[in-house]
């Protein structure tokens, strides 16, 4: 009996070592180290530990905490990852938001310390102020608690928290100097249940639950000159970003692309026309794909990215933001690099707009 009692003993004391047995992940290009525990996503571990990878999306889709493993085994698991084809796989490429470490490994990602020290904050707001931008865009302006601030760099996010645990993220509009209400440009999704509130039931005054500030799509500290790319509604991050150059100005050329389908959607067109007078810096270019008949359009026309391209056919030595649908990010990853655009030298903001359950 003394004994069986014991092996009993010494399983569960086994069983719990298992539970939270530890891998040890080497960051190659940060001289910095952190464990994953079982069962933890590399993103979630570094995060826990106030190591900052690029992430957006979370799920794979956007491709942003991408790194390539030197060495040891992760488990990516059995869902499709959009953002990792076969080949980066078989490259040794890696999905730090979906990867699970099977051994130690080596691993080489960018790392940013300039958001890790920003509190994750949960708070209740209550709409202040709507307004109809365009026929499927809707400003939505919240008020913060009395005595709450909410600190973020310009680029990032927040969620609203749902019932039944379900979240919806939109970007941040404003400058991070606003330290009395938050501005969001929702787009209404066919069938979205959260947009279609927004468009069909919500009213000024209305509480609304929010977390955040997430995500790393932040300008770095380059003196390199740039292209900002948004398409629809990506505009908001990096409107965001325009606000801080108003404030503090800027030194290198930023060149901003708004590609959008017709002369309706340029919900922000005038602001920016000013925006481009009043700064040396700013040049920008509004792009339509399937122009109306009454917008009697002289501008650009075509996608937004081959504007780019024909203006800039030579990307060396430039940074690129981009903010907008995979379709759009995913035909400027594929077609860039060709152009000259260096590894590294992209960064974005990648988005789906869901229905159903959205």
């Amino acid at each position: 009996m003394i004994r069986v009692a014991g092996t009993i003993q010494n399983n569960k004391v086994v069983m719990e070592k298992c539970k939270f047995m530890t891998d040890r992940v080497d960051l190659v290009n940060d001289n910095r180290s952190f464990d994953t525990e079982k069962g933890e996503n590399i993103l979630s571990a570094a995060l826990r530990q106030g190591i900052v990878i690029p992430h957006n999306c979370r799920n794979g889709i956007c491709g942003s905490c991408m790194g390539l493993l030197h060495s040891g085994k992760v488990d990516h698991g059995t869902d499709r990852l959009p953002a990792l084809s076969k080949e980066k796989e078989q490259q040794g490429y890696v999905l730090c938001c979906k990867a699970k470490t099977k051994t130690n490994i080596r691993l080489q990602v960018e790392t940013i310390n300039v958001v890790a020290n920003i509190e994750i904050k949960t708070l209740t707001c209550r709409v202040k102020h709507m307004q109809k931008l365009a026929d499927d865009v809707m400003l939505l302006e919240l008020k913060l608690p009395p005595h709450e601030k909410f600190e973020f760099r310009a680029g990032q996010y927040l969620d609203f928290l749902l019932p039944a645990t379900k979240r919806r993220s939109f970007s941040l509009a404003h400058s991070p100097t606003n330290s009395e209400t938050i501005q969001l440009h929702i787009r209404h999704v066919p069938g979205g249940a959260f947009t279609g509130k927004v468009f069909n039931e919500m009213k000024v005054k209305d509480l609304l639950r929010i977390q955040g500030p997430f995500g790393t799509f932040i300008m770095r500290d380059h003196s390199r000159p740039a292209i900002l790319i948004a398409g629809g509604t990506g505009l908001a991050p990096l409107k965001s970003m325009l606000e801080v150059v108003r404030e503090h100005g800027c030194e290198r050329p930023l060149h901003l692309y708004w590609g959008v389908r017709a002369g309706k959607d340029l919900y922000f067109d005038g602001q920016l026309k000013q925006w481009d007078k009043d700064l040396d810096c700013l040049h920008y270019t509004p792009v339509l794909s399937e122009p109306d008949a009454a917008d009697d359009w002289q501008g650009v026309r075509g996608w937004v990215h081959e504007a780019v391209i024909a203006d800039f056919p030579d990307l060396a030595g430039l940074d690129v933001y981009a903010s907008g649908p995979p379709p759009m990010i995913n035909a400027i990853q594929q077609s860039f690099p060709s152009q000259g655009l260096e590894q590294g030298r992209l960064y974005f903001d990648s988005f789906e707009y869901s229905s159903g359950g959205e």
